[in-house]
C-alpha cells in the first residue's frame, strides 16, 4: 500500500492527473471531530498504509495544529510525520498532489516525508492581487501599501520560492520565473483580471495551463478575496521521481528513517555533522533527469524506476 497522505482541509486535495494517483485523507479541526474519533481515524490510516504524512499550512489555527500533535502523542507512533509548509494555499495543494503521485513509486516513507521540503522549492506560487493593504505574510513596502488605495491598482506577488512584488503596469511588471519546463495552475477568486493567463503564462513559457477552484483559505492568506492565485510546478511524475532519487540518502540517527536533505521528516532530527544547507542547492530538475528540459508539449515521459500503481 502507498504511504498515506493527509491534509487539514478539503481544498488542499486537487483532482488527480491520472488514474494511479491516490486521494488524501482529511483530518478535521477539533470543533468538527471529537478527539477519540480523530485518534481512531489516524490509527486506521497507519494500520492500512504503514505510515502517515500530514501536510498543513503554517497559517493553520493553533487549535487545529495542537490537535495534530495530540493525536500523534496519544498514538505514541513514530510513523506519523507532521509537515508544516509556508506555501500559499494553491501552491501547497500542488505539493500535496506531487507527494500523492510519488507515494505509488518506489520511495520510502522517510524519503517521501523529507521530499516535501525539497519539492516545495520547485513550486512557483503567487497571486495577482487588487490590494496588498492587508497582505502580512510577505514584505510589502509603504509605497505599495499606498498604491493599494488607488482605483484599478493590481499587483503581481510571488510568494515562493523567492518573495517578489511588482505593480502591474509599472516599469518592472515581471516576476522571475522557473528556468525549467512547468505547468501552470490558476485559481480565480473575486477577480476577472487576465494578466496571469495573458502575460505571465507566456512569459514563463508554461507547457500547460489549467484552472482549479479557489481554495477557501486563499482570501485569508493573501489578505483579499479579489485575487487570481497561481502555481507553476513540475508536472511529470518521472521528473519528480528522478529529482528525489538524485539526492543522497541518509539514515536518521534518532528514528532510523531514510531521508534526504539535512533533517528527518518524521522526528525533525538533523543529520549529525551536516551543516545547514539551502534545499535549493540540490540538483536542478534538468541535472537530476540527465536530460535537457523543453516545453511541456515536446517532453517525453521517462518512467524508468516508477512503480505502477493499481489501475
Amino acid at each position: 500500500m502507498p504511504t498515506a497522505i493527509a491534509v487539514t482541509s478539503a481544498d488542499l486535495v486537487l483532482p488527480p492527473t491520472d488514474h494511479q494517483t491516490p486521494t488524501a485523507a482529511l483530518l478535521p479541526p477539533p470543533d468538527a471531530q471529537p478527539l477519540d474519533a480523530a485518534v481512531a481515524d489516524a490509527q486506521v490510516l497507519v494500520e492500512q498504509h504503514g505510515h502517515l504524512l500530514v501536510l498543513y499550512p503554517s497559517s493553520l489555527p493553533a487549535a487545529h495544529e495542537r490537535r495534530l500533535h495530540t493525536v500523534r502523542s496519544l498514538m505514541e507512533s513514530d510513523r506519523i510525520a507532521l509537515l508544516k509548509s509556508d506555501l500559499p494555499p494553491l501552491g501547497l495543494a500542488v505539493l500535496v498532489r506531487q507527494l500523492r503521485q510519488l507515494s505509488v513509486c518506489d520511495v520510502s516513507p522517510g524519503v517521501l516525508a523529507s521530499a516535501a521540503r525539497l519539492l516545495s522549492h520547485y513550486v512557483y506560487a503567487g497571486a495577482l492581487l487588487h490590494s496588498v493593504a492587508r497582505l502580512d505574510r510577505l514584505p510589502v513596502d509603504l509605497g505599495s501599501h499606498a498604491r493599494s488605495w488607488m482605483p484599478g491598482a493590481q499587483f503581481a506577488v510571488l510568494a515562493n520560492p523567492t518573495p517578489r512584488l511588482v505593480r502591474i503596469g509599472g516599469a518592472e511588471a515581471e516576476l522571475p520565473g522557473p528556468q525549467f519546463a512547468t505547468s501552470l495552475l490558476v485559481a480565480r477568486g473575486q477577480s476577472t483580471a487576465t494578466w496571469v493567463t495573458d502575460a505571465l503564462a507566456p512569459a514563463w513559457r508554461v507547457g500547460e495551463l489549467a484552472e482549479a477552484g479557489p481554495p477557501e483559505s486563499s482570501p485569508g492568506w493573501w489578505g483579499t478575496p479579489k485575487l487570481v492565485e497561481f502555481a507553476a510546478y513540475l508536472p511529470d511524475l518521472s521528473m519528480l521521481y528522478r529529482l528525489v532519487a538524485s539526492v543522497r540518502r541518509e539514515v536518521c540517527s534518532w528514528c532510523g528513517a531514510d531521508l534526504i536533505g539535512d533533517r528527518c521528516g518524521f522526528c525533525a532530527a538533523p543529520v549529525p555533522g551536516a551543516a545547514e544547507e539551502d534545499p535549493r542547492r540540490t540538483p536542478a530538475p534538468a541535472a537530476a533527469s540527465g536530460a535537457r528540459l523543453v516545453p511541456a508539449p515536446g517532453r517525453r515521459a521517462l518512467t524508468r524506476g516508477v512503480r505502477q500503481g493499481p489501475g
